[in-house]
């Protein structure tokens, strides 16, 4: 597959403007406008590097696209949206050239453009409600909402004129955040707008979640969340890394023994499941977790900086469909594997990895082995892992989830072999929280409860996030901040 350079797209984009009557476009002169491709480096290159796949629009690439959107009266995007942007507002701005006008209506409802314009799953969210995909009847050409966030926000911090919010006076309360991930993010630079004094505990020795340690270089640049944490901290934050509250300090000590008058916990969903099969405990078994947390947060992918190893695969199965087996499957062949293999128990139809993820896991040669399922893993006599035995499946009636449920195919045993396992069937919830905090009520799968105003059982602490939701989105976390924020304000105002 060819893949045009970011400078023949930047041609194509000007072709189409200089085409069109830009003052007087209707809709289907709009509609008509080719969806612009996103630049992105080539496979065979980047496959040897950790620099972000997707290299952003150009200038003229935006506009026209931004030209695409109709501006619908009704704006049927906005209700795809978890923290409601006025979508169309800010794509008409971009449509003019207004790039900071673009940018800051977006920062009226969402504090990271940046971040979320290259990881949210625009298709299954904003996009999918767009008229034009509609009108197209094909999701993929609707507006690419995320892609003109995703330049207006890296043009505003590129050009350094972020724009601090404004504080407002002191209030003399204190507020604490578990976690410093998209979630507690959100709620930090809400509530400290508000006036009031915030602290942020993170667990690892560097803040930003799973935008850190879980989504790799090549897929989000720790630069920009490192910049989103630093903005943080020009307003006034405080962030305390290397604290993990349970054992740093347990929760409810955060009021009674330092003070703090709210306390949100956004510590996300980071306990990995396995899969319970035979040979889960062979060295060369790794759960996703584990893997791009060395790889991520503790740059293992370059060994002469290192903070930790890795382990050395040649060839390599992981276990799972979503967005993070993919990182994980491309993090592997970024890190000298040879042969790397996705497996998974369903078709691609409902693979919940977004479609761009598949589509260049594919590019770059990473194998999909479908309706298929890991029966035991193999080992040698010195404890490591040979080889993966599988089970065909079919696809039988729906289950919960809407998709089709899997059955197994009886004998239709194989053997793959490959020296190194990644699971990544999804995470619970640290139970960390749970187990030294008395009357913090939780379901079955150890999520916190809260009701619609992101409040616990306990008065005064709220939740949100991953630890809410199970694992989730950035953009689903932050619509949680958000409510967070705000029902803390409000119940700090009323005291």
């Amino acid at each position: 597959m060819s893949h045009p350079s970011k400078e023949q797209l930047q041609k194509e984009a000007a072709e189409v403007l200089s085409a069109l009557d830009i003052t007087a476009l209707k809709p289907k002169q709009r509609i008509a406008i080719p969806v612009q491709e996103m630049p992105t480096q080539d496979p065979g290159v980047r496959i040897t590097n950790m620099e972000e796949v997707a290299i952003g629009y150009s200038k003229d690439q935006v506009i026209a696209e931004s030209l695409r959107c109709l501006q619908c009266k009704n704006a049927p995007c906005i209700k795809g949206c978890p923290v409601s942007i006025d979508i169309p507002g800010f794509i008409l701005k971009a449509a003019e050239g207004d790039f900071q006008g673009s940018i800051d209506i977006i920062k009226e409802s969402s504090l990271l453009p940046a971040i979320c314009g290259r990881v949210c799953p625009q298709e299954a969210q904003c996009q999918l409600y767009c008229t034009v995909g509609k009108s197209l009847k094909d999701v993929e050409k609707s507006v690419s909402i995320g892609r003109i966030e995703r330049y207006v926000a890296d043009l505003e911090r590129e050009s350094g004129t972020i724009k601090m919010p404004e504080i407002a006076p002191s209030t003399g309360k204190k507020v604490a955040i578990v976690g410093s991930g998209p979630a507690g993010i959100t709620v930090a630079a809400d509530v400290r707008k508000a006036g009031h004094d915030v602290t942020i505990f993170e667990a690892f020795h560097k803040p930003g979640g799973v935008m850190v340690y879980g989504i790799p270089e090549f897929r989000l640049p720790k630069s920009i969340v490192a910049k989103e944490i630093d903005n943080l901290k020009q307003m006034g934050v405080k962030v305390e890394t290397n604290f993990l509250i349970g054992r740093t300090r347990k929760l409810m000590d955060l009021m009674v023994k330092d003070g703090f008058d709210a306390i949100f916990v956004g510590s996300g969903a980071g306990l990995p499941k396995f899969m319970k099969i035979e040979g889960e405990n062979l060295i060369g078994v790794f759960s996703a977790n584990e893997y791009l947390t060395r790889s991520n947060l503790m740059k293992a992918y370059d060994p002469k900086n290192a903070s930790t190893p890795i382990y050395n695969s040649k060839t390599v199965a992981v276990l799972g469909g979503g967005n993070v087996a993919m990182d994980a499957a491309r993090t592997a062949q970024r890190l000298g594997a040879e042969k790397v293999y996705v497996v998974y128990r369903r078709t691609e139809k409902e693979m919940p990895a977004r479609v761009e993820e598949v589509g260049h896991a594919k590019e770059e040669g990473i194998d999909f082995l479908l309706l298929h399922n890991p029966k035991r893993i193999i080992g040698d006599d010195k404890g490591r892992v040979t080889g993966l035995e599988l089970l065909r499946y079919e696809l039988g009636e729906p289950d919960d989830s809407g998709r089709r449920r899997p059955i197994a195919i009886e004998g239709s045993e194989s053997i793959l072999d490959v020296d190194t396992v990644i699971v990544s069937i999804g995470n619970d919830s640290n139970p960390l929280i749970k187990q030294t905090t008395e009357s913090l009520v939780t379901n079955k799968w150890g999520n916190i409860i809260v009701d619609e105003d992101c409040k616990t059982s306990i008065p005064g602490v709220f939740a949100g996030g991953d630890i809410v939701l199970g694992a989730a989105t950035v953009i689903l976390a932050m619509g949680q901040g958000r409510t967070a924020a705000e029902s803390i304000n409000k119940m700090l105002a009323e005291k």
